[in-house]
């Protein structure tokens, strides 16, 4: 009997693994009639300003907490790099509101052209606002989707709608809107 009180349990130490955070992309859905103040002002530090806004986020825990947040207004979900590529080349904006090209990049930053840049902003190795890409506007204005929103714009993707975490639908939502 003493012998069970004398073992030692050792706990298992918790190891953070950390992975590099996903890019994610967001889009404003609803305006902003009815809304709270602090979902509206939640949705200004995302820069999501206007219906049919994009901007790209990291998965760090602060956004992804503000994204939580705002889910009754914004569709968002990881994007790929076929589609980042494809709306840096057609929505992308330097100061002065000039198209984004090869050129720019190459005078911006360390990469040769828009494919090297998007890999790198996938694999987080840059990322907006930093030395590097300070010219470069962080808002995608988007068009409305062709053929419409998936359903209506007031309910969440899981019950038919547009609203909140969408996956990899987030990919053709934005084809429909580039």
């Amino acid at each position: 009997m003493m012998a069970e009180n004398n073992v030692l349990i050792r706990k298992k130490s918790k190891m953070k693994v950390t992975k590099p955070p996903a890019l994610y992309f967001a889009v404003r859905i609803r305006g902003a009639p009815g809304m709270k103040r602090s979902i509206s002002d939640t949705l200004k530090m995302l820069r999501m300003f206007k219906v049919n806004h994009g901007v790209l986020i990291w998965g760090d825990v602060s956004y992804l907490g503000m994204l939580k947040k705002c889910k009754d207004y914004i569709a968002y979900g990881e994007i790929d790099e076929k589609t980042l590529l494809r709306l840096l080349r057609a929505r992308g904006k330097l100061e002065g509101n000039k198209p984004l090209t090869d050129e720019h990049i190459k005078n911006l930053t360390k990469y040769k052209n828009l494919k090297e840049f998007s890999k790198a902003l996938l694999s987080g190795e840059v990322k907006y606002r930093t030395q590097d890409v300070y010219k470069i506007k962080p808002v995608f204005r988007l068009h409305p989707p062709r053929k419409g929103h998936r359903g209506t714009i007031k309910k969440h993707y899981n019950e038919g709608g547009t609203l909140g975490y969408i996956d990899q639908f987030i990919n053709e939502l934005i084809h429909k809107m580039i």
